[in-house]
């Protein structure tokens, strides 16, 4: 430690340009994790929200839920042997306000159930992102397919889907406007293992997640620069080492020649990855913190405690692997021949 420490003092410059420049891969892998979690929730908040469980749809719809019809016979059956189950259904479309002017939704309406917002005729319950639009309970909303009107009742919070505001209406209401009587998925929650159910096909909340298209394609780019972001950070590690190791090979020789043990000499690059790695997260994390709060307010931006340990932990391992594959030099370094290197 105090070898290490020594060190870093003496060559000041490296080592804050080696701190930076991990200050920054991070900072930037913490900003892009944070857009690709708010991402994900405001792609896909009604489907992360509901409990562990699983997803029904019908298999010929080929893992598309459009698609998906549940016959009302198997609906009823399969909901009287599983009691807590609910059948719902989601399908884009919009509401008029009193202005005429349109609001696009995600309708959404299901059987009785506690998992979702169950509404009486007429009736409508948004999502309060419409509250920005000016939307307020007790107006009067419109839909050209139906024939009557909906009544604003209640507004909840962080009920989206498709990235458009979730709007709850009755089933009534639902059939009336897409001409249909069946459901398109049924929810069994708190099933470690999926009921068979035959003509359905089963899915688990992550599974049913990567069946809707935007929410796959976005999640995967992010999630792919973010990857590629720490493999970045540990090459750096492995190169910045590299050279100075390959700088010290005469010292090294030396060190080795009066005693120390290669061991010392490893804990001794491991100290200075940590203090460095340590130092530029802290940072990066506090100011993502205040990126977080000052975050324009339709920025989709959502940095957890969980996904910030997780991120930190991996920089640190990483760059512990990165520091360990450059010093697998030092093993081989002989006493005579690293001071006879060193003095040419």
């Amino acid at each position: 430690m105090n070898m290490a420490w020594k060190e870093m003092k003496k060559s000041k410059a490296k080592f804050i340009i080696l701190g930076s420049i991990i200050f920054l891969v991070s900072f930037l892998t913490f900003i892009i994790s944070g857009l690709a979690n708010g991402l994900s929730q405001d792609n896909a908040a009604l489907i992360k929200d509901l409990p562990k469980g699983h997803f029904y749809m019908n298999t010929e719809a080929k893992k598309t839920y459009n698609l998906s019809k549940i016959d009302p016979n198997l609906q009823d059956q399969t909901m009287k042997e599983h009691k807590n189950a609910a059948a719902f259904s989601i399908q884009m479309g919009f509401v008029n306000d009193a202005e005429d002017k349109q609001h696009t939704v995600a309708f959404v309406t299901s059987t009785d159930s506690p998992l979702f917002e169950n509404v009486g005729p007429g009736e409508i319950v948004l999502d309060r992102s419409l509250e920005k639009d000016g939307i307020k309970i007790g107006d009067v909303l419109t839909n050209n397919q139906f024939s009557g009107e909906f009544k604003v009742v209640k507004f909840m919070d962080q009920k989206k889907y498709s990235h458009a505001p979730v709007a709850f209406i009755n089933m009534d209401n639902y059939k009336e406007i897409y001409r249909t009587n069946e459901m398109q998925l049924m929810f069994i929650p708190g099933q470690d293992k999926a009921a068979s159910i035959t003509g359905l096909d089963s899915f688990s909340n992550n599974e049913f997640l990567n069946t809707i298209s935007s929410y796959k394609a976005e999640n995967m780019s992010l999630n792919m620069i973010i990857w590629f972001l720490i493999a970045i950070s540990g090459m750096l590690f492995a190169i910045f080492f590299y050279m100075m190791n390959v700088q010290k090979i005469g010292l090294y020789g030396i060190l080795k020649a009066i005693g120390v043990k290669t061991g010392t000499l490893f804990r001794m690059m491991w100290t200075q990855m940590i203090l460095i790695t340590l130092i530029a997260l802290v940072i990066s994390v506090a100011l993502s913190q205040v990126f977080n709060m000052i975050a324009p307010e339709g920025m989709p931006f959502s940095l957890t405690l969980n996904a910030t340990i997780l991120l930190s932990v991996l920089f640190l391992v990483i760059g512990f692997v990165g520091a360990t594959l450059s010093g697998l030099q030092i093993r081989k370094v002989e006493p005579l021949q690293a001071i006879q290197q060193g003095d040419m």
